[in-house]
């Protein structure tokens, strides 16, 4: 169903928005305090366990979200963008989406190329790759320089909205807040 005639995406994309938006802070939360601990403490290997936990639940949530997004269409913004900014959104969306994609893969497996199990929750997930410590060096380095890009994928997504909102005035922002 094409929900384009619409002011707001539909509930479920706004849901998965949200809900994203949530274990995303929570995954550079957990990872980012987990430094304020002692190595081995039970603090700091709680902490590292909420991130892989979290970012595992981005993947498990990826595909309904992407079917949601494009099963519910896309509301107009009022007024309507020029057609570079957005090409230049949806190039933004590609990315958030790839990041969203590509970083718990790139940890499940540096986890296991360290001879881990990927744990959701204490569950323990299939091991895709054997240990490696090489290859696991290599994958944890992509999957922290990616994540170090993702802050900036995040801010600047964060910050389009507010310029949508505040210098643009359009319906951007309003398409993806929850109805009142």
């Amino acid at each position: 169903m094409d929900h384009t005639a619409n002011t707001r995406f539909s509930k479920p994309v706004i849901a998965f928005h949200w809900i994203g938006f949530l274990l995303i802070v929570g995954v550079y939360l957990f990872i980012e305090l987990h430094e304020f601990f002692p190595r081995g403490s039970d603090m700091r290997l709680g902490l590292k366990s909420l991130h892989f936990s979290f970012g595992l639940l981005i993947l498990l949530l990826f595909l309904p979200r992407l079917i949601a997004h494009l099963k519910g269409g896309t509301p107009a913004i009022v007024p309507a963008p020029g057609a570079i900014q957005h090409k230049i959104a949806a190039l933004m969306h590609v990315a958030l989406y790839g990041f969203m994609l590509v970083m718990p893969v790139l940890g499940w497996l540096a986890l296991n190329a360290k001879g881990v199990p990927a744990a959701l929750f204490g569950f323990e997930l299939p091991i895709l790759i054997g240990a490696d410590e090489k290859l696991e060096e290599q994958l944890g380095e992509l999957h922290e320089t990616i994540g170090t890009v993702g802050y900036g994928l995040i801010g600047l997504h964060v910050l389009s909205a507010l310029v949508h909102h505040f210098k643009l005035k359009d319906n951007t922002l309003l398409r993806m807040l929850p109805r009142k």
